[in-house]
């Protein structure tokens, strides 16, 4: 059993900051992708970035420069620092995990991941 519970969202005025936090039960946690996605109200999840077993990163190019993904494999947990928000960034955060092993860096489809913390909100205002 994997369970996965995020924290730290909020509300922050445009051009603040945040970072979520993910902790991860089970050992599996350090050896597969992990993965930050959020989806706003009539649109489509998107992959906001995916972090490899060895810290090798893959960014949406909307946050590229503003948001950062890493993850303490001893501590299990995983975090986005987001800075600069802009008021397209408001939407539900989730983490994830994949259970399958990849090469190079993880995919940032949600499709692929298969187990999934229930999110937590962040709303950023002009």
């Amino acid at each position: 059993q994997v369970r996965l519970v995020e924290s730290g969202g909020g509300s922050v005025q445009s051009g603040g900051s945040l970072i979520l936090s993910c902790v991860a039960s089970g050992l599996t946690y350090s050896n597969y992708c992990m993965g930050w996605f959020r989806q706003a109200p009539g649109k489509e999840r998107e992959g906001v970035a995916t972090i490899s077993r060895i810290s090798r990163t893959n960014y949406a190019e909307s946050v590229k420069g503003r948001f950062t993904i890493s993850r303490n494999n001893t501590k299990n947990t995983l975090f986005l620092q987001m800075n600069s928000l802009k008021t397209e960034d408001t939407a539900r955060y989730n983490c994830a995990e994949q259970f399958t092993s990849v090469l190079g860096a993880c995919p940032r489809d949600s499709r692929t991941y298969d187990y999934w913390g229930q999110g937590t909100q962040v709303t950023v205002s002009s």
